[in-house]
């Protein structure tokens, strides 16, 4: 008889309270951004690479979400460390309400300057 494999999950508060932003000191190949889209729509995503993205969102190749609303602007964008702690942060940004978004973008935009 074969053994079955167990797979524990995270609670979702674990998994939220883990994918808070990171340092800005701490560097990190991989990066959660927020995009503005045309119609004032914010879409969130991961990179290795964000001005390429960017550009590829902007010349509509990028995601599918994004090709109708052109052209975005980067608002913000956090680092880090891994592709799987991005995917991670990605999915807890996603959760978040429009207005928690805009309230991040203010943060980071006081932040940066």
């Amino acid at each position: 008889m074969a053994k079955k494999s167990v797979k524990t999950q995270k609670s979702k508060e674990t998994r939220r309270t883990s994918t808070v932003p990171p340092d800005k000191n701490r560097p990190g190949n991989w990066y959660v951004y927020l995009v503005e889209c045309a119609d004032g729509t914010i879409y969130t995503g991961i990179s290795n690479n964000v001005e390429a993205r960017i550009g590829a969102h902007n010349s509509g190749k990028g995601a599918k979400y994004t090709k109708s609303r052109r052209p975005v602007i980067l608002k913000a964008s956090w680092s880090y460390v891994n592709k799987s702690e991005a995917t991670k942060a990605e999915y807890a940004f996603k959760q978040l309400s429009r207005i928690q978004k805009m309230r991040l973008i203010t943060e980071f935009e006081e932040r940066s300057f």
